[in-house]
């Protein structure tokens, strides 16, 4: 029997826009982020990190924005944050009635996505998806690190943590299971191609090999 997986990143296909920064700018207030931003290059013309770098820019970024703050904090922060989210304008509507369409198919629902988990889980869990895959900082004795527990879920890493998730090998073929993936950019490119279907829903210049366009309507399964 067929195991079917629905794959959702979240930024940009799932939302309509980047979630990430807002929460980061949120967590260690406006001043405190511009600083950070500016301490990075991040900002106006000296940028002393490459911005094509993401990963390296975020990992600063959560080194210098989260060290030292309690978990739970975080974690209540994400809570009222991902209510925000999820009763303004800022989700794609199409997009979570395509993850409900799959919940009521039966199929196993996840977010694959470089979002924190702290917001994430939490918006999962009112979606009523089965579960996460997102950026973990790193906590001891309650209190973030700065560090990450896992390399930044882009690219490559997303379908090497869908692939161990799964408990699939590393590469080849996906025996017994079906992965229908939904994405918006480069990072989700590897994701895709590890899917059929795989659904687009970024610029249509930009449609990666073996993805078709997203179209809002009635799952077929």
């Amino acid at each position: 029997m067929t195991r079917t997986i629905a794959a959702f990143d979240f930024d940009g296909t799932i939302t309509k826009r980047d979630t990430l920064i807002p929460f980061l700018s949120k967590a260690a207030g406006p001043v405190r982020f511009t600083s950070v931003c500016a301490q990075l290059g991040v900002l106006g013309a000296r940028r002393r990190i490459p911005l094509n770098d993401r990963d390296t820019v975020k990992e600063h970024m959560i080194e210098l924005l989260l060290a030292g703050r309690a978990e739970h904090d975080l974690r209540t922060l994400g809570e009222s944050y991902a209510r925000d989210l999820l009763t303004s304008d800022r989700l794609r509507p199409e997009v979570v009635a395509r993850v409900a369409e799959h919940h009521r198919a039966g199929h196993t629902t996840i977010l694959v996505s470089a979002s924190l988990v702290y917001y994430l889980e939490p918006i999962a869990r009112e979606l009523h998806m089965d579960d996460v895959i997102g950026v973990e900082p790193e906590v001891r004795d309650g209190v973030l690190t700065g560090r990450l527990t896992h390399p930044n879920v882009r690219a490559e890493q997303k379908s090497i943590r869908l692939r161990k998730w799964l408990g699939a090998a590393a590469d080849g073929p996906l025996e017994g299971i079906e992965v229908h993936a939904y994405g918006n950019s480069s990072g989700d490119h590897e994701l895709l191609a590890m899917s059929s279907p795989a659904w687009w829903l970024g610029s249509a210049k930009k449609l990666p090999s073996g993805a078709a366009g997203f179209r809002p309507g009635t799952l077929r399964v």
